[in-house]
């Protein structure tokens, strides 16, 4: 059966959060300064002693808790079935104070997560749910795409990459020194 995505509302997150978004970590990119900058940035995969990433871990984080801290009433929230099996999700941010700090205007849309299901993980689930996630940012005349993500989170640093983003900032100090993580903002024109 093939898989459908549709678009879903709000009240569908306690569903949508269903989905795990966890992964194993067995390597991370590895920012290098090139003389300290001057000579540019190298990002160098190495490997890492394996562990489990979930970000729907942290306290007051996840989809359960997006309520409490954003106005969702503009975001989108699309949902991949596998017949009646929810399979993955992808929600988009969009026209939202977050946003409006990083672009003064409503032509920036911020594909603020995507999950797929484990047992359907590189069975291109995560393509379509980022073709409908596409449709639905050029539906509102959006400009630009962002996503954020991790150095420790290689497979996805290469499927935005496959999906025709390119990497737009580094910043080596926007999380708790505890984590030993860098943030990597993606960039795509619609």
């Amino acid at each position: 059966m093939p898989i459908e995505v549709r678009a879903e509302s709000i009240a569908a997150l306690p569903e949508y959060a269903q989905v795990p978004i966890s992964f194993r970590v067995e390597t991370r990119l590895r920012v290098e300064l090139l003389q300290g900058g001057l000579g540019g940035i190298a990002l160098v995969e190495e490997p890492v002693t394996p562990y489990m990433k979930n970000y729907d871990a942290y306290p007051g984080e996840g989809p359960a808790h997006w309520r409490e801290l954003w106005d969702l009433s503009h975001w989108g929230i699309l949902s991949a079935f596998d017949g009646p099996r929810r399979v993955g999700g992808a929600a988009i941010a969009w026209k939202t104070n977050i946003l409006k700090e990083l672009e003064a205007n409503d032509a920036l849309a911020a594909l603020w997560d995507l999950r797929v299901h484990p047992d359907y993980r590189g069975q291109g689930v995560g393509h379509r749910l980022f073709a409908s996630v596409l449709a639905w940012t050029q539906a509102r005349s959006c400009r630009r795409i962002m996503v954020e993500t991790q150095n420790t989170n290689v497979p996805a640093c290469r499927f935005y990459a496959r999906q025709g983003f390119v990497l737009g900032a580094i910043h080596r100090y926007a999380y708790d020194a505890a984590l030993d993580e860098v943030q990597l903002l993606w960039y795509r024109e619609v």
